[in-house]
């Protein structure tokens, strides 16, 4: 026989004023040189992304986009094979 079980999350910071809110979202916050995480409710994460800055993982370097590379190199190779276009040739005479 399987029996489900449901857990709830409760909000963190509600937790410490002893209110039971229920969590859906998670924060993350740097301590002692390591990420930590906690539980919390919509109300509690907005206004700590309103109060701190959202962590920043600087432990991978950051990846560079080549569609907007690509796309201008490739505009600028059209650009110079019409302006070759557009110019008569001249006959040395």
């Amino acid at each position: 026989m399987v029996t489900e079980v449901f857990t709830l999350k409760y909000c963190d910071p509600h937790a410490v004023r002893e209110e039971k809110v229920e969590a859906s979202e998670v924060i993350q916050f740097a301590w002692e040189g390591t990420v930590r995480e906690v539980d919390a409710c919509t109300e509690c994460f907005e206004e700590h992304q309103a109060r701190f800055e959202p962590l920043v993982d600087y432990s991978r370097p950051v990846k560079k986009r080549r569609k907007k590379a690509a796309a201008q190199t490739s505009t600028a190779q059209s650009d110079s094979e019409q302006t070759n276009a557009e110019q008569p040739a001249t006959a040395d005479a």
